[in-house]
């Protein structure tokens, strides 16, 4: 249903069952999948691509042009998954042709309000932002993260899959798979296991990854040394393996420990 007050490009391609609520605008380049709803007052402009059975609230933005100076009107585009919610005054910026061209959210993410995502990050599935991140471009988010409210996310940070986020953060570091993330400045602050047995970890493996960061952050060893000791002390898994694939494809650095 397509509300007489709403504006929709004619060339825009809606699904089966999509709602317009009145005082939507919908630009020419846009893709809407099945069964999504888009609340009163928002803007979806050139380069969405949005997929099934997804709420976008009043005043969210998708796809608006980079906040970057290098920017230079090329076409590019904007990636939202099936399932996901974007609640109030969310802004997500398209991609530039310096990155990936795209800026991806992944399925069943939610956006809570007042949310910036800037172009080129990549948000995986499963993904809660609370109120009021605020995230720089090219950042990277692992799937089943959780980030707490008005948290402010450096340009090219990765956060690691299964993270817990503390609200208020400053990450200008990366953020490693399967941790808690707290204080200031940031710095690890355990592993997430709240997070990790709704998930369906088993208790063993659960104390494998705390094995892992008891190494690389309680030890008192450098990086390179308290990887190289997990390496040859904890068998090989497939936590252990996507720990250490993390960490050494670090660009930024890694978050502090406890006692840095």
């Amino acid at each position: 249903m397509i509300h007489h007050l709403a504006d929709v490009h004619p060339n825009a391609q809606l699904g089966e069952n999509v709602t317009i609520e009145p005082f939507t605008s919908i630009a020419e380049d846009v893709t809407i999948g099945d069964n999504t709803w888009i609340g009163p007052n928002a803007t979806i402009m050139n380069g969405a691509r949005i997929g099934s059975n997804c709420r976008i609230y009043p005043g969210a933005v998708v796809s608006a042009e980079p906040q970057d100076l290098k920017y230079e009107g090329e076409p590019s585009t904007t990636t939202i998954g099936d399932h996901t919610i974007i609640r109030e005054c969310v802004t997500v910026n398209r991609g530039t042709k310096l990155d990936r061209n795209d800026t991806k959210v992944g399925n069943n993410c939610v956006l809570m309000a007042y949310t910036h995502i800037a172009h080129d990050c990549i948000i995986n599935n499963d993904v809660i932002l609370a109120n009021g991140v605020q995230m720089a471009g090219h950042v990277h988010i692992g799937e089943y993260a959780f980030v707490g409210g008005t948290t402010a996310i450096h340009q090219f940070v990765k956060i690691g899959a299964h993270t817990m986020i503390s609200g208020g953060s400053l990450v200008r570091k990366d953020v490693p798979p399967f941790v808690t993330a707290a204080r200031d400045p940031l710095s690890y602050a355990g592993i997430n296991s709240i997070g990790l047995r709704r998930r369906g970890f088993t208790t063993e493996k659960i104390r494998e990854i705390q094995d892992i960061y008891r190494i690389f952050y309680l030890s008192g060893l450098n990086n390179t040394d308290a990887l190289d000791k997990i390496k040859m002390e904890l068998n090989p898994s497939a936590e252990r393996d996507d720990i250490i694939r993390f960490i050494e494809n670090s660009n930024r650095g890694m978050m502090r420990g406890i006692n840095e």
